[in-house]
């Protein structure tokens, strides 16, 4: 039997208040996510911590954060998105709180994790609540500028926590994250409440096998660049988690109100919207993360300098969410989405000119290439995404959505991670013989991979070094093209499958008969917003 939904609460007041409180968010956990490694070296300074705790005060997040997506995704649908969201932030909150003051680095890890779940609550939350704040044009707008915050908060988020941890102390980066966290929830206090009535349990066989099933696989691509692909324990997680994936199927395929419902793979655009921010990740995303290194290591500079000439890729998504919202008055969503993913795959082979000592002007082009493409994405994916499927599912579509962009990022680092030093090493394989001193090439291959050129030059002999370090750095470089050029070849690959799933159906212009004044409306294509 089905109920009656409720009806969407669009007072101008209250939207105004859902939009502020999302685009702070979304400002809030891009920073955190990239902003938190910058803080990791002066860290493990204070807490005497090695490399391999440091690692997991990002992993522990990003493992959580892409696991409980769906599961809170859907939750939100059941509960309210504004209890939700509310739990979420409070979470979050917290655990930013615990971390600033802890001692031991394994309290940092342990709360990263369980912030990461509140950054799940919040997420899909958000967008969900987005949705059903906005309609048509509005919704739109509203999107494109929660796309541009997310930009602000990429494109700015690591020179922020340089800052705080240079003019204070890395624990103020936590610190900041929390006061930021406490003004968004007294913000969504006055967020409308929304629910799907007719989802009056919690899938608890669902949210386990499908959450278990994502934890195992981000698990084991987390640990398998370090303890290899083959170790006994990487193959148990795989293992697992397909099977957990097989049951979370069944399950789903039984169930009267499944936590996910299958059928939404049936609709193809949906399906293009959850692919494109995968392609994407290994575009844009891994670069982010890979790039600092290179010209550490390469060019001998800072990380604050890294950190400024990797504007060139960030900068560009803070204009092109508003751009690509106000284009979709013309353009669809077929034709930017497929205008992002060729720009972005353009653009990652135009970066294969890059070299040690390469100048500033011969990067800003195929950096601002890959920047703005990445940038139309984010004015284009989430409003979509949400706006696919009924606004009482928003929340289930948005936490689909997220957990495709979320374990797409994971992947696509620990691939380029495990891609950067065997493919470094087997350029350096050849003539690291004649700098023996320097070490193995999989030693120096992982210390490049760092952005770590200098322990091992310093290891030769004085009057080889500068002979070394152009090897090292050309080698190093070497890889880097290689890699590059895979990178272009998954967005360009990705483009023809995006043309043919976002094409017009005949029977999307028929909408199912809904109530009228309730939340089961038909849903209308939104060009707009990102969330993460």
């Amino acid at each position: 039997m089905s109920t009656t939904a409720q009806p969407i609460d669009r007072a101008p007041s209250r939207a105004g208040i859902t939009l502020l409180a999302a685009c702070l968010i979304a400002a809030l956990l891009p920073t955190s996510i990239t902003g938190t490694s910058v803080t990791l070296p002066a860290m493990g300074a204070d807490l005497g911590s090695d490399l391999a705790d440091l690692q997991w005060v990002v992993n522990a997040y990003d493992l959580t954060f892409a696991s409980f997506l769906l599961a809170c995704g859907s939750l939100s649908d059941i509960i309210g998105r504004r209890r939700m969201f509310l739990g979420g932030m409070t979470v979050f909150a917290l655990c930013s709180l615990i971390a600033g003051a802890a001692t031991d680095i394994t309290l940092v890890d342990i709360v990263r994790g369980i912030a990461g779940i509140g950054a799940a609550a919040v997420i899909t939350s958000a967008s969900s609540a987005l949705a059903n704040a906005f309609d048509g044009a509005a919704r739109a707008r509203a999107f494109g500028f929660y796309g541009t915050c997310f930009g602000i908060g990429l494109a700015f988020g690591p020179l922020a926590a340089g800052a705080l941890t240079s003019a204070l102390d890395w624990r103020w980066f936590f610190y900041a994250q929390a006061i930021v966290a406490v003004v968004v929830i007294i913000a969504a206090l006055r967020i409308p409440e929304g629910r799907n009535p007719e989802a009056p349990k919690v899938d608890w066989a669902g949210t386990f096998t499908f959450t278990s099933s994502l934890f195992l696989l981000i698990l084991a691509l987390v640990e398998g660049p370090q303890i290899g692909w083959a170790h006994p324990v990487v193959l148990l997680f795989l293992a697992g988690s397909a099977l957990l994936l097989a049951g979370f199927v069944l399950v789903e395929s039984r169930s009267a109100h499944p936590m996910f419902d299958l059928g939404l793979f049936r609709q193809p655009q949906y399906v293009a919207l959850c692919v494109t921010p995968v392609a994407l990740a290994f575009g844009f995303v891994a670069l982010l993360v890979f790039l600092p290194s290179y010209f550490m290591a390469v060019d001998g500079i800072s990380a604050a300098d890294a950190g400024l000439l990797l504007l060139l890729l960030t900068a560009p998504t803070l204009v092109m969410p508003a751009v690509a919202g106000y284009a979709s008055k013309w353009l669809s969503p077929r034709a930017l989405l497929v205008t992002c993913m060729t720009l972005v795959a353009a653009g990652t082979a135009w970066l294969t000119v890059i070299e040690a000592n390469i100048g500033v002007l011969s990067l800003a082009g195929p950096l601002l290439v890959i920047g703005i493409g990445f940038g139309i994405s984010n004015g284009v994916l989430d409003g979509a995404a949400v706006s696919s499927v009924e606004p009482h599912r928003a929340g289930m579509a948005a936490g689909m959505f997220n957990t495709m962009r979320i374990t797409g990022e994971v992947i696509a680092i620990a691939a380029m991670g495990s891609l950067m030093v065997s493919v470094t090493r087997s350029q350096l394989s050849d003539g690291i013989g004649d700098y023996a001193a320097a070490g193995s090439a999989g030693d120096v291959a992982n210390q490049l991979a760092q952005g770590d050129l200098v322990t091992s030059a310093t290891k030769v002999e004085e009057s080889l070094r500068g002979a070394y370090t152009e090897f090292a750095s050309t080698a190093y470089s070497g890889a880097m093209h290689e890699i590059l050029w895979v990178l272009s070849a998954i967005c360009l690959v990705t483009v023809p499958f995006l043309w043919v799933l976002c094409r017009p159906r005949k029977e999307e212009a028929a909408p199912e008969a809904t109530t009228p004044g309730t939340e089961t409306e038909s849903p209308e294509p939104a060009l707009s917003g990102s969330a993460s």
